[in-house]
């Protein structure tokens, strides 16, 4: 039962990057299929790829066994690594994001499996415990390993969670990129009562601060919505009140679209901060590019699953944050990210529905079915 599995996985506490056991729990039971299993680790960071057959088509399930801290403990109704149902719900850290999909897609492969041992094409799992974290030693690490041996999907399947009100209501089939930049706008410190003699990096700044925030980046496209431009810190001032202070520190994010590109945006950026006549230095970090894969044979046959199993069609979509399709989809021809629904996740008192855990894996079975039919 996948319910067993998901309980196994949920008391282990592998706060991110520790696997804490999880992966090798995983890795006896597909071995015990006949997969092939291979370990890539990298650092703190515990990663496990397996495989059977040897055929096309090639379907990847992929997936994390790390997850974030558990906050307050005292705040949780029932202990986080202590996975319990009440009131037809089961809650534990990670019970979306993503333990139980991971079980749900582990027990599905048994199934089908079982049923079909000389079924034409090959199935593949990729696990990380670093997806919560940097991500710098997870699945991008062992995707070059397989770019660099010539190994590459067809279909690849993330259990992220990605249904908003119930289970199956929507699909990810992409997810907008991430640009972050540590921006730092200098003037001249001096006493608050001579304004003259100093330069004032606050008033500098908010004009330019301004146009950045009311700039339209583009309009999104049929995939993905407008580029957002976000600031999320900034801190200036030396704590006294008659001090005019000699910076100010900005962080600021883009969650952006295809119609942009890592390029377009600091060209676009430094451009207005230039046109401000500023005197700054300005750190940028990319954590990912934007992805689309087009509605294909998966999207559909997935789309037909949960119309089948839950009653209803999911909406293909591309918001929330950036996922590890990001680094999959360079070696898989179609990707889709498809899980519970999540509405708690990272929250205290993370929880699913008990009964969406036959559903996500019936739904995964059915997808293996019609993929290998």
């Amino acid at each position: 039962m996948p319910i067993a599995l998901a309980k196994q996985l949920l008391s282990q506490p592998s706060i991110t990057p520790n696997d804490h056991g999880c992966q090798d729990i995983i890795a006896t039971r597909l071995v015990a299929l006949g997969f092939k299993i291979e370990w890539h680790n990298h650092g703190n960071t515990k990663n496990l790829y397996a495989r059977i057959g040897s055929q096309s088509p090639v379907l990847c399930f992929a997936g994390h066994t790390d997850v974030v801290p558990t906050g307050d403990t005292a705040q949780w109704t029932f202990p986080p690594f202590e996975p319990t149902e009440h009131n037809g719900k089961l809650y534990a850290r990670g019970a979306a994001d993503m333990k139980t999909a991971i079980a749900c897609f582990v027990v599905a492969a048994e199934r089908y499996l079982t049923a079909h041992p000389q079924f034409s094409g090959s199935l593949a799992l990729l696990i990380t415990s670093d997806e919560e974290g940097d991500g710098k030693d997870g699945t991008t690490r062992v995707v070059e390993t397989l770019r660099a041996r010539g190994e590459t999907f067809d279909y690849c399947i993330v259990g992220e969670p990605t249904a908003q009100h119930q289970l199956g209501d929507m699909l990810k089939n992409g997810r907008r990129g991430s640009l972050s930049g540590s921006l730092k706008i200098h003037g001249k410190q001096g006493h608050i009562a001579y304004p003259h003699l100093a330069e004032n990096p606050i008033h500098r700044a908010a004009p330019a601060l301004a146009e950045l925030i009311n700039t339209q980046w583009d309009n999104g496209n049929a995939y993905f919505p407008a580029t957002s431009f976000q600031i999320s810190n900034i801190h200036s001032g030396t704590g006294a009140t008659n001090v005019i202070p000699a910076d100010i520190a900005v962080q600021f994010n883009f969650r952006f679209s295809t119609e942009q590109t890592e390029g377009s945006l600091k060209s676009q950026v430094h451009q207005i901060l230039d046109a401000h006549q500023l005197r700054y230095d300005l750190d940028w970090q990319l954590s990912g590019n934007p992805f689309l894969t087009k509605a294909g044979t998966l999207t559909q046959i997935a789309q037909r699953a949960c119309q089948h199993i839950c009653g209803i069609t999911p909406e293909l979509s591309t918001t929330g944050g950036t996922s590890d399709g990001r680094f999959i989809k360079a070696i898989s021809r179609e990707l889709i990210e498809l899980g519970f629904v999540n509405a708690t996740i990272h929250q205290i008192d993370e929880h699913i529905a008990l009964d969406d855990i036959p559903k996500l894996t019936a739904i995964y079975q059915t997808i293996m079915q019609e993929l290998f039919a």
